[in-house]
């Protein structure tokens, strides 16, 4: 009998995989937040390491019962400061200071591009 003819076999082993995977998306996920953490010294993340190192289930699972909301709380900060630093530099490259979108308007109400009302509207609009 192969191992593709039954089902439950199959299911088992695509429980296992997932399993398996969720497992290091876990242990990566706190080796990451030991080494983002400014708070804990050297000694204790090192001390962390061995206990993943030797205790994997167990370390992983005591770590995110001792700092599962601290780990939370940097996810949170590193992500509200990520979307600041974002946000910053979009606004600094979308949009223009208003001396340059004034003397852009500048240059095309004298090259006969738009009026002189619509020169003031957008020298308002910049300055507003």
């Amino acid at each position: 009998m192969s191992f593709w003819e039954d089902f439950w076999d199959i299911f088992w082993w695509l429980f296992c995989v997932y399993v398996f995977l969720a497992f290091l998306w876990a242990l990566f996920a706190v080796i990451g937040d030991l080494f983002r953490d400014d708070k804990l010294s050297g000694w204790w993340k090192a001390v962390w390491i061995l206990v993943l190192a030797f205790l994997p289930f167990l370390g992983l699972l005591v770590y995110v019962i001792a700092r599962g909301k601290g780990m939370t709380e940097r996810s949170m900060e590193r992500a509200r400061t990520n979307r600041e630093a974002s946000d910053t530099y979009i606004r600094g490259i979308a949009t223009a200071s208003p001396s340059e979108e004034i003397s852009k308007a500048t240059a095309l109400r004298d090259s006969g591009t738009i009026s002189a009302d619509e020169f003031e509207r957008i020298k308002s609009k910049a300055l507003a």
